[in-house]
């Protein structure tokens, strides 16, 4: 069960309704800890703005007469106040998640809420690497690490940087799926269950090939390709942490992340006049509009350069 949540002003009915709510979230929906006590800070600001509005805490009643406009009129306060387009997109999530829930139990109408669009957010690029601090990454030694745990993280970072693998996609694969022993293809399952095969480049292949001529443990078939210390899965929080010291000990940008290599790879192929439809196939995406993000990427990158090096930019 979530913590406590905030003190609210609410009439008795839509209090016990509210109590139905989170009880629905946590053992139902099962939302993380950190989304039930933010979803019940938006409620309870609402309630409170709602409070000073009729002059007295709401009740179901009041909460079923809702319109657009009181909403509107809340977000308004709240942008007023400072709020941000993403904390008032979540804060709309957790009004719309409790209006819903009511509606469905014929206690109010979810229109009205249903009819406010969510704040503008702002889109914030991709930040690859550079060419020469992505082969660094990729190609580096893990620090005092034993010669088979370096050679695994070196392996994961390779897929990352050298397929496009999401690190959840490159931690999925089991033994059987490694491009190992002249295989020049993956096959990648990818969000939704989406499958996608993608090339081994030389380098990917013998980085895989060195982890497991020196992997201490049998790995079954259809069990994990990379294990952990112990044997059992790899965590992501692992290669993570890799990272994190290899970024301190390379001299890399706080933006070198696993994620990052993905991105690269990315950028990358598309600098060298790789297509974005075959770039879109390769990242696993289902809309060619997620991958057109990378033009705006390299267009950057090229603009950061001319400002950079052309004689007439300063």
């Amino acid at each position: 069960m979530p913590d406590p949540a905030p003190l609210i002003t609410a009439a008795p009915d839509l209090a016990a309704a509210l109590e139905a709510w989170r009880g629905h979230l946590s053992d139902h929906r099962r939302l993380a800890k950190k989304t039930l006590e933010a979803y019940d800070r938006d409620v309870a600001q609402f309630l409170a703005f709602q409070t000073a509005h009729l002059g007295q805490p709401p009740a179901l009643a009041d909460l079923a007469q809702l319109r657009p406009a009181d909403f509107r009129a809340f977000l308004a306060a709240r942008r007023a106040g400072g709020a941000g387009s993403r904390t008032l997109a979540r804060g709309l999530a957790g009004l719309r998640s409790l209006i819903r829930f009511l509606d469905k139990n014929g206690l109010a109408n979810a229109a009205g809420a249903a009819a406010i669009r969510a704040p503008r957010q702002p889109k914030s690029l991709p930040k690859p690497l550079a060419v020469a601090d992505a082969r660094k990454l990729a190609g580096a030694d893990i620090l005092d690490a034993e010669p088979w745990i370096a050679a695994r993280d070196a392996a994961v970072l390779m897929l990352l940087y050298g397929c496009g693998l999401r690190i959840s996609e490159a931690l999925g694969l089991a033994r059987a799926e490694a491009p190992a022993g002249g295989r020049d293809t993956l096959r990648v399952t990818g969000k939704g269950g989406k499958v996608r095969i993608v090339p081994v480049l030389p380098a990917v292949a013998e980085a895989l090939e060195d982890y497991l001529r020196l992997c201490p443990y049998a790995l079954a078939a259809e069990g994990p390709l990379f294990v952990g210390a112990r044997g059992g899965r790899l965590s992501p929080r692992i290669i993570q942490l890799a990272v994190e010291r290899l970024r301190g000990a390379l001299g890399l940008p706080e933006t070198a992340t696993p994620h990052a290599l993905r991105h690269s790879f990315a950028t990358h192929l598309l600098a060298k006049g790789g297509d974005l439809r075959t770039i879109q196939e390769l990242l696993g995406h289902a809309s060619l509009s997620t991958t057109q993000i990378y033009t705006a990427v390299d267009t950057a990158h090229l603009l950061s350069a001319y400002d950079a090096a052309h004689p007439r930019a300063e």
